[in-house]
């Protein structure tokens, strides 16, 4: 029996994005300045973190905020013909933002150009494809308090 290395082992890309909500139950998202289209708050899970910690430092840094996350909401497993690798996406919720927290965000110009609070509906047209399946699943999972496992956005269990 072939000897496994480490070397020989898949890898696959982590991230964490976090669903943040306002008083009015509106949907944050921030639009990048690297690439088209608006994402939710969080980015890719560095080397020893776990996904909550990624979530966490990522709102801090693009967003100036401390936030607890409240739950999982739902994990993406994305296997795109065309990407370079295999993606997991891990949702949290991290809550619901006062308009006292709202006025201490601040973005990292280099990164994002702006934010916005927006009704889950008008969010599907922003967000790109991979998300517009995901993000209303998330929804799905907070409202009916489940936590969901997908494949490219469709629910498997």
């Amino acid at each position: 029996m072939a000897q496994l290395t480490t070397s020989a082992l898949p890898k696959k890309q982590l991230a964490a994005g976090v669903i943040l909500l306002n008083e009015q139950r509106h949907l944050l998202l921030v639009k990048p300045t690297y690439r088209d289209g608006w994402l939710l708050p969080g980015g890719i899970v560095e080397v020893w973190e776990s996904p909550c910690q990624a979530a966490l430092r990522e709102v801090l840094e693009e967003l100036n905020l401390a936030v607890r996350i409240e739950r999982l909401l739902c994990i993406d497993y994305q296997k795109n013909e065309t990407a370079p690798r295999e993606n997991i996406q891990f949702v949290f919720y991290g809550g619901i933002l006062t308009a006292h927290q709202q006025r201490f965000i601040q973005l990292p110009p280099s990164e994002l150009s702006e934010y916005r609070f927006i009704e889950l509906g008008d969010a599907i047209n922003l967000l790109n494809p991979y998300s517009a399946r995901r993000v209303p699943v998330a929804v799905q999972a907070l409202e009916e308090k489940k936590t969901f496992y997908l494949e490219n956005g469709t629910i498997v269990c």
